[in-house]
């Protein structure tokens, strides 16, 4: 038996595919870290997985956990590359798909068009039947005209079934036997029913939510069957863990089923892991700030818990409603502006950031690809935040003559030279930053200067200081290997499933009952699914969460419930519910509460790393130095910063801003006054003036 233990996590990104690996030796408790970055490889994705374990040096053989997340299920979405798919649903609700919310957020558009539906009329069919809101049968499911509603869907190509009957949250019965029915009739064929991703109410949400999944679900099926293969041959003993959105691991059996549940698989990591660094440090009130080559992400992070909704829409603009997608995943908010954001002047003068992106090709102009449109990554180089001369860890050779001109040509539409255009670039767009933290913070009733700023990504430690001044938050850190960071947040998942489930209760003597019900029910559900899986039953841990709103509301607040629900504790959750509702929304009613649902958190460790610290130094920064050059701070103007090598850096070194630390992987900006220290863990931790 192995005296070591080996960990790997891997995220295919748009452009790189990132590896972390542990390799832990039991006998000295020291930890080796390996982290490495390839291009991704459309459409066979998984080969890029394989070519950077290969970069990395780490044989498949020797690992006992591997954790993977990826793209594909959103590119799949966004790009439109999955399958034809057939809609099966409640007689007299084929256009449900169609109609829609009456949510167009262009509302004074007279030209207006709704999003298409990824199911066309023509394949959407409906059978007899009906369920009530309470999940009583009103009319028996009338099967008899299915074998002609398959044939015509073989005949039209379709490779993918989705079956949603109304109320099927309440009850499940019609479109289990509408499943048996297609899975005898059309053995093999990909068929996914609503029921089996979420038990919510919401006609809408939930049909698109079944038509989404089926749609990307043989395309992933077959990308995760690869991936598995692949890595057999190279030696993996164990079957990798897939990454999912409600920043959980789970099967790669069980997410072959239901793919759509990876939906945001990539963001929930990196949001997991910060919230996990913040437990490390003893932050648990953490402002997460993902920052890549095209989109800043952000989520809040209260009390070590991230948050989670089912509330997610993509392709969702000024002018489109986009699509619901009713699946768990982490709450955060996602705008245009990353290292590739371009710098554009509209017909009135005015400079913008994104959310139009240059990507890797041609990338930024200094990146010599022939690229002639400044972004934020070249303003950055300009303004001798990022060395010309160690560009993308040393393996890119800046092309500073296209970057001139790609800002000069920014700055002659404003009337201002090229150093004023780039500083009004990073400007720009830490403002567009700031306000999407704001989004997650101020706008939900927190006060960020509670907060401790967490960033990470290529970009995050190239704008965090910034931003956390503008927020007013007395710390901002970066984590070890933050260019990696969300496969790092991979290793410190566990397996994970949220179940949802509607049920209708009045909080008040006697309901206690029936909502302990719910939630014992959920909870057998879920051990019974984890002991299918060989995870022994008290290895399973549960949250409980209840959704509550003011009767006659549309929407609900999610309140924490501690403990088995009685008539006595009935005031204790509504008490709790009026000052949630209260901090998010600035008020409260005296109007009576009521339960709409519930939300289990069912969880166990597979494989979880434990971090330890390192021993460190002296505070004494020498060995790290790499010299001084001059760098314009933007709103602090030109200052000599000393410039520091991320790899030489220890623990417990410390030193002052203005500074600048360079890593391969991305790149620190240490404002004047600023005040910093290295961890145990390699964090860079960076106190802000007061």
């Amino acid at each position: 038996m192995s005296n070591k233990t080996i960990r790997v996590a891997t995220d295919v990104g748009g452009t790189f595919t990132d590896l972390v690996c542990f390799e832990t030796d039991h006998a000295t408790g020291e930890a080796r870290i390996i982290t490495a970055k390839s291009d991704t490889t459309p459409p066979n994705f998984e080969q890029g997985v394989l070519n950077v374990l290969e970069k990395g040096n780490v044989d498949p053989a020797t690992v006992d956990f591997l954790a993977h997340g990826t793209t594909v299920v959103i590119n799949a979405l966004t790009e439109r590359k999955g399958v034809k798919v057939g809609l099966i649903t409640t007689e007299g609700f084929r256009d449900t798909l169609e109609i829609a919310r009456g949510n167009r957020p262009d509302f004074f558009n007279l030209h207006y068009e709704k999003p298409k539906p990824f199911v066309p009329r023509y394949l959407r069919r409906e059978l007899p039947g009906r369920i009530s809101y309470k999940g009583e049968e009103l009319k028996p499911l009338d099967l008899s005209g299915l074998p002609a509603i398959l044939d015509d869907f073989r005949e039209e190509g379709v490779e993918a079934i989705a079956v949603c009957f109304l109320h099927s949250y309440a009850n499940t019965r019609h479109e289990q036997a509408a499943l048996a029915g297609i899975e005898k009739l059309w053995p093999g064929v990909s068929v996914v029913s609503s029921h089996q991703i979420t038990r919510e109410w919401r006609e809408y949400e939930r049909s698109n939510t079944a038509v989404l999944s089926a749609y990307v679900q043989p395309t992933a099926e077959r990308y995760l069957s690869r991936l598995h293969n692949g890595l057999r041959e190279k030696g993996l003993r164990k079957s990798p863990y897939i990454m999912q959105s409600n920043c959980g691991v789970d099967s790669l059996e069980s997410v072959s089923k239901i793919p759509i549940t990876m939906v945001e698989s990539g963001p929930a990591s990196g949001f997991w892991g910060a919230a996990e660094l913040g437990k490390l440090i003893r932050k648990r009130n953490v402002l997460a700030l993902d920052i890549g080559g095209t989109t800043a992400k952000c989520s809040l992070i209260e009390n070590g818990e991230v948050k989670i909704k089912t509330d997610y829409w993509i392709e969702r603009d000024r002018t489109s409603a986009g699509y619901p997608i009713m699946v768990p995943v982490v709450d955060l908010v996602e705008i245009g502006n990353g290292g590739g954001s371009i710098a554009w002047v509209d017909d009135f003068g005015k400079l913008h950031v994104g959310p139009q992106s240059a990507g890797a090709v041609p990338g930024p102009a200094a990146y010599g690809r022939g690229g002639d449109k400044a972004t934020t990554t070249d303003a950055n180089l300009w303004l001798g935040r990022i060395n010309k001369d160690y560009f993308c860890g040393g393996e890119v050779v800046a092309d500073m003559k296209a970057a001139e001109a790609a800002i000069t040509a920014v700055g002659e539409k404003l009337g201002v030279g090229p150093d004023e255009a780039a500083r009004g670039i990073i400007r720009i767009a830490n403002n567009n930053m700031v306000n999407a933290l704001k989004l997650v913070s101020l706008n939900r009733g927190h006060d960020p200067r509670d907060f401790t700023l967490v960033v990470f990504g290529g970009g995050g430690a190239m704008h965090g200081v910034a931003l956390g001044q503008e927020l007013g938050v007395a710390k901002v850190v970066v984590p070890a290997g933050a260019s990696v960071f969300s496969a790092w947040g991979m290793m410190m998942s566990d397996l994970r499933r949220d179940y949802f489930v509607t049920r209708l209760a009045d909080l008040k003597k006697g309901a206690a009952s029936g909502i302990e019900a719910v939630f014992a029910e959920s909870e057998e559900r879920a051990r019974a699914q984890f002991a299918a899986e060989g995870v022994e039953p008290g290895k399973v841990r549960f949250l409980r969460y209840g959704k509550f709103r003011y009767q006659n509301q549309e929407h609900t607040t999610e309140v924490l419930i501690e403990g088995k629900v009685s008539d006595d504790r009935l005031s204790e959750i509504e008490a709790a519910f009026h000052e949630t509702y209260e901090r998010e929304y600035t008020y409260r009613l005296d109007a009576p509460v009521e339960m709409v649902g519930i939300h289990l958190v069912a969880s166990a460790e597979v494989g979880k790393l434990t971090m330890k610290k390192r021993e460190g130094g002296g505070a004494d920064t020498a060995s790290a130095l790499k010299g001084e050059r001059d760098v314009d701070y933007a709103l602090e103007g030109i200052h000599k910063a000393k410039i520091y090598d991320g790899t030489r850096l220890r623990p417990n070194m410390r030193f002052a801003g203005p500074a600048i630390v360079e890593d391969p992987g991305t790149t620190v900006v240490i404002h004047p006054g600023n005040q910093v220290e290295v961890d145990g863990y390699g964090n860079i931790h960076i106190h802000l003036k007061a």
